[in-house]
């Protein structure tokens, strides 16, 4: 019989309250944003074959090495994951590409037949907070990650138009921390805070010192590009020796 994320109470009340499959991977699935996963382990495989013949769900919660399945704290914060697509390979296993949606908390695994972890959780949002700071410090770190992403394209040689950010400012957080580079622990914070000003604050923080020094890296690497002259400019004559 398939597992799938169910309410665990019939009530209204308590329908934040989830009985979903769990994933623990060395991993942190935002909000919206898409994970490819390779499943190869069998447990796994049963798991992703429950979840397609149900509700195409299950929980992923990030676990450290030194950390046992089992013995993820209550607490932990994670994020549902919908499978949006999979490709079977010969062998049984299975790559598929997964986008984040409700974050929850974990209560406790559950005794179940099934090989892999059911676990109860329960689904969170945000604190309400003002939204006159919330619209502001989004729009800087918009511009932000516009002026560092498009010098990391320019340095990348990457034609690749910028992604579009949510207008929502409480999203644009989960949006732009997919693409910069933070360390798992961050991500794994940023998930469970339930402040979004505090997740837009670490965010700055986190864009605002390098974004001179990438405008820097990107003007010389184009200037290289170009040997020195502007865009169409190939660099015959004038004496200077391209070659």
């Amino acid at each position: 019989m398939p597992i799938s994320c169910a309410p665990w109470y019939d009530d209204a009340v308590t329908s934040s309250v989830l009985r979903v499959p769990i994933f623990p991977l060395p991993l942190v699935l935002l909000p919206r944003a898409t994970q490819p996963l390779h499943v190869f382990e069998p447990r796994y495989r049963q798991l992703l074959t429950d979840c397609v013949e149900g509700t195409r769900e299950f929980g992923m919660i990030y676990r450290t090495p030194e950390v046992a399945e089992h013995e993820i704290p209550a607490g932990t914060a994670g994020c549902l994951a919908h499978i949006q697509s999979t490709q079977a390979l010969p062998d049984g296993r299975s790559n598929i590409l997964v986008t984040g949606g409700d974050r929850f908390t974990l209560r406790d695994f559950v005794d179940d037949a099934a090989p892999y972890l059911i676990a109860v959780v329960e689904r969170f949002e945000d604190d309400a907070e003002g939204a006159p700071a919330l619209h502001e410090i989004a729009d800087r770190l918009r511009t932000l990650f516009t002026r560092v992403g498009r010098s990391a394209r320019a340095i990348q040689d990457d034609a690749t138009p910028l992604p579009d950010l949510p207008a929502d400012p409480a999203e644009v957080s989960f949006a732009i921390a997919q693409y910069i580079d933070l360390d798992l622990a961050d991500k794994q914070r940023l998930l469970a805070s339930r402040s979004p000003l505090a997740r837009l604050q670490r965010l700055e923080e986190a864009l605002a010192p390098v974004v001179e020094s990438m405008e820097r890296r990107a003007v010389v690497h184009t200037r290289a590009r170009t040997n020195g002259h502007g865009e169409g400019h190939e660099g015959h004559g004038e004496g200077h020796g391209a070659s």
